[in-house]
């Protein structure tokens, strides 16, 4: 990410990173800028090195085309001035749309007091923003501190605990969270890194996750990825670009309720271990059976093309694509921005991999849990799989302009 030149106050009137505020200047994105809206709709972005811009509606992130990495991270909250939380959501606002336009954090990585530390960390100097997203969500456990416990949406449930659960608290929940998102790595861990800086003695990383390979798409013209089963993933994913799906499954709608959270939506990241050496040592035909999809075209069972409207009576009973179609949930519908991730091995010889799976969606209460359960009783895909991480969050509006802030409505209440 490029110096920008459009300096701020002097250094010296700062108390070091994060202290007194950040001292930003133009937030003008550099290089080229991608046709992509945080709005209603979301078009592809034509050029893997450009910007997406931070403002808007809806938080980007979401809808967005979905990016080739992600650095999530959850956080706990280590202070209890309310006050001092507020600043620094406004500080971290001001940083995200900074470096989501490709500038460095404050006056940069260097050039500053050589007593101080720098502003910026300095690792995505030169790089373009690579379509970095970050889109922030609030933890049920958020809503128990500042006052917040009237305001927390009725939507956000504690997730139930699931058959075959086998979660790791060190790996689960938080007080609130930060998705980034790029198409390149350095940038996306850049800004959780920076984002953590700041948030130094008020906030402290409770988990994260790095992840590779997309393993959902929101634009229907891309080609589907494949998961570390080798099979297509998000098929039938909701479109980026279809408003009116975005707006009746993904969306709070301003009758929803509360009004802080109208045009926000809800979030619910689980991490699925695969047992990758299991898989690997199992037939062809189970493997497909399993799916209900064949391994090479992603065609439904008795179908021709990937695309083809699925025959779930044609699949079998416990098969994963019938127990997951909304057909057989109530019309429950799913946004997906999975990725795959490789974390070294667990220890025995066996790779600590698999899914780290996002799902946004306007209650989860008519989306993620009911899918979930009916995947739980009876899918054949359990055998090879293990949910080992769980967390949920409230994820607001989008940041409207340059005077707004992530979360305003929440501690402000105003809409």
């Amino acid at each position: 990410m490029p110096e920008d030149n459009t300096r701020a106050p002097s250094r010296r009137s700062l108390i070091g990173w994060g202290g007194a505020g950040l001292a930003l200047g133009a937030a003008a994105a550099g290089g080229a800028v991608a046709m992509t809206r945080s709005g209603d709709e979301v078009a592809p972005a034509g050029d893997a090195g450009a910007a997406v811009p931070f403002h808007g509606a809806h938080q980007a992130g979401i809808a967005t085309a979905v990016q080739d990495r992600l650095h999530f991270a959850a956080f706990d909250v280590r202070t209890d001035d309310r006050a001092e939380f507020v600043r620094l959501l406004k500080d971290w606002t001001r940083a995200a749309a900074r470096m989501t336009a490709g500038h460095t954090v404050g006056e940069g990585a260097y050039g500053g007091l050589a007593e101080a530390p720098p502003d910026d960390t300095g690792e995505a100097l030169g790089l373009k923003p690579c379509r970095l997203t970050l889109t922030i969500g609030f933890g049920p456990s958020l809503f128990d501190r500042f006052g917040l416990s009237g305001r927390r949406p009725e939507a956000l449930v504690d997730l139930p605990k699931f058959p075959g659960d086998n979660l790791d608290k060190a790996r689960s929940g938080g007080d609130l969270c930060v998705q980034a998102c790029a198409d390149d790595p350095q940038v996306a861990v850049h800004a959780i890194r920076n984002l953590a800086r700041i948030g130094f003695g008020k906030v402290a990383v409770r988990w994260s996750q790095l992840g590779f390979g997309k393993t959902s798409s929101t634009t229907p013209d891309a080609q589907t990825p494949r998961n570390l089963f080798g099979f297509k993933d998000g098929t039938r994913n909701v479109s980026g670009q279809d408003g009116s799906a975005l707006a009746k499954h993904v969306w709070v709608g301003e009758k929803d309720g509360p009004d802080w959270m109208a045009g926000g939506s809800y979030l619910v990241a689980r991490r699925i271990r695969m047992n990758i050496e299991t898989w690997d040592r199992t037939s062809l035909g189970e493997q497909e059976d399993v799916f209900g999809r064949d391994k090479g075209e992603g065609a439904p069972v008795g179908k021709a093309k990937e695309h083809d409207e699925p025959f779930l009576k044609a699949m079998k009973p416990d098969a994963h694509v019938r127990l997951a179609h909304p057909d057989a949930n109530d019309g429950a519908t799913l946004l997906r921005r999975g990725y795959s991730f490789t974390d070294g091995t667990d220890g025995l010889g066996r790779l600590d991999a698999g899914l780290f799976f996002l799902a946004y969606q306007r209650d989860v209460r008519t989306g993620f849990i009911p899918v979930q359960r009916n995947l739980a009783r009876s899918d054949a895909l359990n055998e090879y799989i293990q949910h080992v991480g769980s967390a949920v969050f409230a994820v607001p509006p989008g940041v409207r302009d340059k005077d707004d802030w992530w979360g305003r409505g929440l501690f402000t209440g105003e809409a």
